[in-house]
């Protein structure tokens, strides 16, 4: 057995195809877990280290219970039980809470993103972590480790609303860990910096981020790769979250509970 002894364990990862969730789902293959892969994608990507033994891939939209309720007992029937939770699926769109510029501006926050955002970031991880948690209550055990941001801890120009929604998935990290730690469930919190470019930061998002913050998408850019306010002077790696989620889901992190891990790189606003 390897020093993390998850071998066996098993995982559902939300938003598990691309980005995070995918670099997560092959850190804990790789550490000996069966991992559960729920994501809206229909099409299922490649996995490295996957097999017919060690993944089950299911569509879920975690902002509908039903699919929530459903992949959790996919998990359970197809391998006996539920250990761990990553909720990690998430959504960024960025506006602003006011344009000065425009009337009716296309980057002004309103009503749609902002339901979008809180759907997704808050009610659809309500969703998943209260049916992960109904059956670790009857097995007096388990781990939920919910998906934060850096930007939840300090706030984001132009992105008030998925900074505002990480914000809350910090106190549901901190409040559940008071209503769960007597049943034997540990909660907790990753909250990830800036990382290395994927397919999720599209030229939409930089437009609009950009747009948000007064300059243009190549300044955004060399805002990524400047990385002045990190302490250790680059952006992080996918691998270093997920080795982070794996050591927060075995039993060497058995008395981590009700806090948030920044993965940041000691950014801070100083």
């Amino acid at each position: 057995m390897s020093w993390l002894g998850l071998e066996n364990k098993i995982v559902i990862v939300t938003g598990a195809a691309s980005g995070i969730g995918k670099a997560v789902t092959e850190g804990l293959i790789e550490a000996g877990a069966k991992v559960v892969a729920c994501d809206i994608n229909s099409e299922k990507p490649e996995f490295k280290g996957e097999s017919e033994n060690n993944l089950l891939y299911q569509i879920c939209d975690v902002t509908k219970r039903e699919d929530v309720k459903s992949s959790v007992k996919a998990a359970v029937d197809e391998f006996g039980t539920l250990d761990v939770i990553v909720n990690n699926a998430g959504i960024n769109i960025p506006r602003l809470l006011v344009d000065p510029k425009k009337e009716d501006s296309e980057y002004e926050l309103d009503d749609k993103v902002f339901d979008k955002v809180v759907n997704i970031n808050l009610k659809g991880l309500f969703y998943c972590a209260q049916e992960a948690a109904r059956v670790f209550v009857k097995e007096n055990s388990g781990v939920i480790i919910n998906m934060s941001s850096e930007s939840g801890l300090e706030g984001s120009e132009g992105q008030s609303i998925y900074a505002a929604s990480k914000n809350a998935v910090n106190s549901f990290t901190r409040s559940w860990s008071k209503e769960l730690g007597k049943y034997g469930i540990r909660v907790v919190g990753v909250a990830p910096g800036i990382l290395e470019a994927t397919g999720l930061r599209t030229i939409s998002y930089e437009t609009a981020l950009a747009y948000t913050r007064g300059i243009t998408v190549e300044d955004l850019r060399k805002g990524y790769s400047s990385t002045k306010t990190t302490p250790l002077g680059r952006s992080g790696k996918l691998s270093e979250v997920a080795n982070l989620v794996s050591f927060l889901a075995s039993d060497r992190a058995s008395y981590i509970h009700g806090v948030t891990i920044n993965v940041a790189g000691g950014k801070t606003r100083g």
